[in-house]
């Protein structure tokens, strides 16, 4: 039978400079041994936001906060300079309730930059305020205003994939603990936040014939189609000490991929799959970004805005841009790619002439294109269609490369600078520079792209190259055989550390453990590299 959990309220809290360990003490689930389990009910009667808290979308002024409650609620938030919480600054956020799951964010504005900021969320009932939970305490780092000041961020993704879910015998998520203890300035997950078509089973046994156990829950014990059982996936991960942890001191930009609905979706997809009663890919789509945007604090999804859409620009100060694609939402259909005309592409017209213009208005030291596909890499759909950009045909760009053919010329003939890519979504990590000597197109300057993951999911071997845009693999580190689980293969997560003195980037490319596996310095003011 499925786990049911009963979820979590943290007992102490214990704030460090820097740095937050929240959620201590929490009570274990009936038979498990392990720290990973959400704890008991705190104050009976009283609402209670037990699921943490999250921060995203930082700038140097501005920020979202997120919080969960077990009831309807009122959320509440104060901001301070000091985990004293001296003269607070108060927020009031928005009524929680059954229609956005007893979710919510709050939107913070007018923070002073490059500064420590401690909030407290408090939950209290709607009809009484005076009836309120015990506060909820994180952190964050706003987006320095001055361009001398260092930028670190960490990114990945894949999480709780191939039936890889929270093991209470190895700590749960432990990758999770050792990103929040290098404090960086924020994460950038990569998409694949769940995988709403992955059965989470209470044990797998392994090749070698030791036994991987994993919490599981109702909503993980089949395939997600209803709002619920979306909803649920989102959870999911949060019952992980380690993950709300990570959230209360780490604030994320967050992006999302096929697996958030299913395996390699795109839009108008009817599926040919008994395990759905909905056939209608566009009917789940929209179930999973409406849970989607309740659990992830993400600026344009937020009640109220305008947008409405996962893509858009997160700028971290003088130093940084980040431009979240998404490459799902807006794709043509999975198809062999050799059509010679593609308007849609792998992210429309629209999005195209939205990147663009956000690229040409930049004035960031570097402009992080943060990818939820790989470029060169080839990920087939089946045993004729592709799923990214590439399809195998080393000569002119066809199909979904027209469109970032004309992208990459765009960059260079506009001269735009510091530019390199980072993705996730084939559970491996490597590096790759593209460079036009090398392609068979060759109007745009080199550029680099980096890879990582998976943080909790299935290591897979390495995908072949296309030679379309002349990729050249500095670096790969895949397992040998497919689907090779955390205990066998460590997950990866990368890190990019920009120096304020002298503006170099530096990647690193890790593996749990505190393995660096490559470095890679960049420096700035270059079209390419």
């Amino acid at each position: 039978m499925p786990y049911r959990p009963r979820i979590p309220s943290p007992n102490r809290r214990t704030v460090l400079k820097g740095s937050l360990a929240a959620s201590a003490g929490l009570a274990l689930p009936a038979g498990l041994a392990t720290a990973t389990a959400a704890p008991a009910l705190a104050l009976s009667g009283r609402p209670s936001a037990d699921w943490g808290v999250q921060a995203g979308d930082i700038t140097a002024s501005s920020g979202l906060v997120w919080a969960r409650s077990d009831r309807p609620a009122r959320m509440v938030v104060e901001t301070s300079a000091t985990e004293s919480f001296r003269r607070p600054r108060r927020w009031q956020g928005p009524l929680l309730g059954p229609g956005t799951d007893f979710t919510g964010t709050t939107q913070l504005r007018g923070l002073p930059a490059g500064e420590q900021i401690h909030y407290r969320v408090t939950l209290a009932d709607p009809d009484d305020p005076r009836r309120t939970g015990k506060p909820v305490y994180g952190t964050f780092r706003t987006a320095p205003a001055s361009r001398h000041q260092d930028v670190r961020f960490l990114w990945s993704g894949d999480i709780a994939g191939q039936g890889w879910g929270i093991n209470p015998d190895i700590g749960g998520f432990g990758v999770y603990d050792e990103m929040r203890q290098l404090n960086p300035d924020f994460f950038l997950s990569s998409g694949d936040n769940i995988y709403a078509d992955g059965v989470i089973l209470p044990s797998v046994t392994l090749p070698d014939g030791r036994v991987w156990r994993n919490i599981t829950t109702e909503e993980k014990s089949k395939v997600a189609e209803t709002l619920a059982e979306y909803r649920g996936n989102f959870r999911y991960n949060l019952l992980d000490d380690n993950v709300r942890r990570f959230n209360a001191q780490v604030p994320s930009i967050v992006q999302w991929d096929d697996h958030e609905v299913r395996n390699n979706w795109y839009p108008g997809q009817i599926l040919d799959d008994a395990r759905y009663t909905e056939k209608n890919v566009d009917v789940l789509a929209a179930r999973s970004l409406r849970a989607f945007s309740e659990y992830f604090p993400v600026s344009t999804l937020r009640p109220g805005s305008r947008e409405g859409r996962v893509h858009r620009v997160v700028r971290h100060g003088p130093l940084l841009d980040v431009f979240v694609l998404d490459m799902r939402t807006y794709r043509d259909a999975n198809s062999p790619g050799r059509q010679a005309d593609d308007t849609v592409g792998i992210l429309g017209a629209e999005q195209l002439e939205w990147l663009k213009r956000e690229l040409a208005r930049s004035r960031a030291v570097w402009k992080v294109i943060a990818a939820d596909m790989p470029l060169g890499l080839v990920v087939a759909d089946g045993p004729a269609n592709f799923e990214a950009v590439a399809q195998g045909d080393p000569d002119a760009p066809l199909g979904r490369e027209l469109q970032i053919a004309e992208l990459l010329r765009f960059i260079k003939h506009r001269r735009i600078t510091g530019t390199l890519w980072l993705t996730a979504d084939v559970h491996y990590t490597a590096a790759q520079h593209y460079e036009p000597s090398r392609a068979a197109f060759k109007d745009f300057a080199p550029f680099w792209e980096f890879v990582s993951g998976p943080l909790a999911a299935g290591g897979f071997p390495a995908n072949a190259l296309d030679a379309t845009f002349g990729p050249d693999q500095v670096f790969v580190h895949a397992p040998v055989k497919a689907n090779a689980s955390p205990m066998e293969t460590p997950p990866n997560f990368g890190e990019i550390e920009i120096d304020g003195g002298s503006g170099e980037l530096t990647v690193r490319l890790r593996a749990q453990g505190g393995s660096v596996l490559f470095t890679k310095v960049l420096r700035p003011g270059l079209v390419g590299q």
